[in-house]
């Protein structure tokens, strides 16, 4: 079977346009169709090359488990292909001698460089360290949730900017080892990262570079019990250390993909708990539910949809088509998540959902590069959303569901803002 059997999809030569404003408005509706005639489809976004959608959870799953599809494009053996996450940066006016500390992170690594970064990382995102954090986490939140009164604007607060944000920048750098003193820049540059914005992504990209190796020079001299001085005292088989490079590059990956992803996890859990009032009143009544109810989150209104892209190193099959060596392959985890060959009354949200195991949402990925810190980031969204449930049990929208704005970019479920009345 090809993409061409499929009337109403992308082919080789109409590609599915991934900035459709309908299939940005409606992404969930888009995968269903695509789900439902296709294994794979075609795609591209203007800037690149078509590229395969797999948006079945089986295939997904395949595609995140299957040794011969890499992240790195320079891995696929016998070809010169370009890196499109590089040419991206560097239109993004980050400086050159910058660039690296984005592009050579661990979730560009594929094989034996990939396991090491991983197994010399992942100390540090032990379920023993994640649970001991949990008391801080909660002693965070309750500073940013009894600051919120005097925040709110004409009885508005937005959720967002307020809570979700300033806690998940906080939590990071308190597993890293930043200075309370020092964590206000840190917040800037973190707002200035994911603006995007050409004239400000440089500078922001070159002060948290900067200054981790600024840390990584202080916690050298004086180790203390954070990521910073775990990684370097970290070694391989081999008794070798990683490189002050390598360091600041895994907390550069660390800060830039935890921090938007968790911050709109908390924001879509919200949103979503205010819009489906049966399921707030069971959570507030039995707040042993949360764990469930976040995985629930992460399945149905998670903020990430796709993987970054996968490259054949040979020719291949996935869900009975084929790909050929050096084509992309994306995994759309978002509509896995609503595959109702995996999930019974898959657009139902229900925080009592079990499933075998309840993690099967494949929404914090799956297979080697399962993320890092999903424990992490699971314990921070279930610490967020019942704190915010005891110190606000009035909090509601501050407009109606249909008003909230959504940051229209392709594989992602983000809102622009979450304004409540607390």
């Amino acid at each position: 079977m090809t993409a061409t059997d499929v009337p109403g999809l992308g082919d080789a030569s109409t590609p599915l346009d991934l900035m459709d404003p309908e299939a940005l408005r409606d992404p969930f509706g888009t995968y269903a169709r695509i789900r439902a005639q296709a294994p794979l489809v075609r795609a591209a976004y203007p800037w690149g090359e078509p590229l395969w959608l797999a948006t079945r959870y089986s295939d997904v799953k395949a595609v995140l488990t299957d040794p011969r599809l890499v992240n790195n494009p320079r891995n696929v053996p016998g070809m010169d292909l370009p890196h499109t996450y590089e040419q991206s940066l560097d239109a993004g006016g980050i400086p050159a001698e910058y660039v690296p500390y984005l592009v050579n992170s661990i979730l560009s690594q594929d094989g034996a460089d990939h396991m090491r970064l991983r197994r010399l990382s992942s100390r540090a995102f032990t379920v023993r360290r994640v649970k001991a954090l949990r008391p801080r986490v909660t002693e965070l939140a309750g500073r940013l949730l009894a600051a919120l009164p005097d925040r709110a604007r004409n009885g508005t607060v937005d959720l967002l900017e307020d809570f979700s944000y300033p806690l998940s920048m906080s939590v990071i750098c308190e597993i890293v080892g930043i200075p309370e003193g020092e964590r206000d820049q840190w917040h800037t540059w973190g707002s200035a990262f994911y603006t995007m914005d050409p004239s400000l992504l440089g500078s922001a990209v070159a002060g948290m570079v900067d200054h981790l190796h600024l840390l990584i020079d202080r916690r050298r001299a004086a180790p203390a019990d954070d990521l910073l001085t775990g990684l370097l005292q970290a070694r391989d088989e081999q008794g070798e250390a990683l490189t002050d490079e390598e360091v600041a590059t895994l907390v550069m990956t660390f800060v830039t993909a935890g921090n938007e992803t968790t911050a709109h996890l908390i924001g879509n859990g919200v949103e979503a708990l205010l819009t489906h009032s049966d399921q707030l009143t069971l959570l507030r009544s039995r707040r042993e539910l949360l764990p469930r109810a976040v995985d629930e989150l992460l399945r149905w209104c998670g903020p990430v949809h796709v993987t970054q892209p996968r490259y054949a190193t040979e020719d291949l099959d996935v869900g009975g088509v084929g790909v050929r060596k050096g084509e992309q392959v994306i995994a759309v985890v978002g509509a896995a998540g609503h595959d109702p060959e995996q999930f019974s009354g898959p657009e139902r949200f229900d925080i009592t959902r079990d499933g075998a195991p309840h993690e099967g949402h494949v929404g914090l990925g799956f297979g080697p590069h399962y993320c890092l810190g999903a424990a992490l980031a699971h314990q921070e969204t279930e610490v967020a959303l019942d704190t915010l449930l005891d110190r606000f049990p009035g909090l509601t929208l501050a407009v109606p569901p249909s008003a909230l704005e959504r940051q229209l970019f392709p594989g992602t479920w983000r809102l622009k803002s979450l304004p409540v009345h607390l």
